[in-house]
């Protein structure tokens, strides 16, 4: 039996003493720190403003209110996601319509998206899965050619880059989470980040109960208790000026994960490394080969967790979860790669104090793992291509 968990955060001693000053403060909430964090998170993004939240989901749902989305809108968005980036949608009585993915990267099918645009079509919604870069270039010029809206939630994805461009640049609004299986943590939270003085202003104002954001008591909108405190921005101010070497870390161990995995290629797809962007690791997803049965990805977690090693279906398919079946009806095959990459992929322990012997010991125990599960005996499979 082993101990090898699915997460685990980096905290330092350079953690401990930032929320240890804010401790010896006067000030826990809506101070410096705040405002650091702001600051450190504008700069990593190369963009004029970073409004910090209490969550990743927060930041979503201030992203449709400044984007003026509402009832008669419709926002297209990808099934393969955290749920929270359709819940969002929802809060409003925003429409959505949600499109497949890419079979190779996981991300939405921009082809898929230009199909589904219609007149009341106002913004798309994409996600950098397992922080890989959405197709941004094609998104971008289908919101110009559409006169659309992009959101980008990127909770996957702080330090991905498409070139020299980081994550946080590519859309009208971009949202991140800071969960502690995340690259950075504030324990709980999340960032909107955006060039909109306007979108950043009001988001200002609604994450402190809709208050005007000089000094009176005077609440000008309906507005939300989605403040992150100091002691959350102290240790975000941290983690942040330890990005690279936390980025290093998490880059040393996929690597070691592709390399020790290698040799069961023929059962296991791994991770897409595309020449043209730079994932930022949040997790390592593998992928059971199409030969297995949809059954065989849960067998193998079962045997995993019965060694003592960490696992999680990542992700299921958000229009299968059951309050989306009930309320609007969707059924299995009506985004069959979605769902067949969610019936396949499993997280595997992944986090920067992870040993190249850890590495190793997952690999043994799938090795061994695979060998017994069922695989089809006909030519019939729900393919993900």
């Amino acid at each position: 039996m082993y101990n090898i968990p699915l997460s685990r955060p980096d905290i330092s001693s350079l953690e401990r003493q930032y929320v240890q000053e804010v401790l010896e403060s006067s000030r826990l909430s809506l101070g410096p720190r705040l405002e650091q964090f702001e600051a450190l998170m504008a700069t990593q993004c190369k963009v004029r403003h970073a409004v910090a939240v209490n969550s990743g989901t927060a930041a979503l749902h201030l992203a449709t209110l400044g984007l003026g989305l509402s009832a008669a809108d419709e926002v297209i968005t990808t099934p393969f996601s955290f749920v929270a980036s359709t819940n969002v949608l929802l809060y409003e009585n925003i429409s959505f319509r949600f499109v497949d993915v890419d079979p190779d990267t996981y991300n939405i099918n921009p082809d898929a998206v230009a199909r589904a645009i219609s007149g009341t079509t106002k913004a798309i919604l994409a996600v950098d899965i397992f922080g890989l870069p959405a197709d941004w270039p094609r998104l971008s010029h289908l919101s110009t050619q559409h006169n659309l809206s992009l959101i980008d939630d990127a909770c996957h994805a702080l330090g991905a880059r498409l070139g020299e461009q980081p994550a946080g640049s590519w859309a009208d609004v971009s949202c991140f989470g800071f969960y502690p299986n995340k690259q950075i943590t504030t324990g709980e939270g999340g960032c909107l980040v955006t060039n909109s003085d306007a979108l950043a202003l009001l988001s200002r104002s609604l994450r402190n109960q809709g208050r005007a954001t000089d000094a009176r008591m005077e609440h000008i909108y309906l507005g939300y208790n989605y403040r992150m405190s100091e002691l959350q921005a102290a240790l975000g101010c941290a983690q942040l000026e330890r990005l690279d070497e936390l980025q290093a870390k998490r880059q040393q161990i996929a690597q070691w994960y592709h390399e020790a995995l290698a040799p069961l290629q023929d059962d296991l797809v791994l991770p897409l490394q595309p020449a043209d962007a730079t994932r930022s690791w949040f997790v390592y997803v593998v992928r059971l080969q199409n030969h297995f049965t949809t059954e065989a990805r849960d067998r193998l977690m079962q045997q995993l967790q019965a060694h003592g090693i960490g696992c999680s279906p990542y992700l299921p398919s958000i229009h299968l979860q059951p309050y989306y079946r009930q309320r609007f009806g969707f059924k299995p095959g009506d985004f069959p790669i979605c769902e067949g990459i969610s019936a396949r992929t499993l997280a595997l322990p992944f986090f920067s104090s992870l040993t190249q012997d850890d590495v190793q010991t997952v690999a043994e125990v799938l090795q061994e793992s695979l060998a017994t599960l069922p695989q089809y005996t006909s030519s019939f499979v729900t393919n993900v291509s």
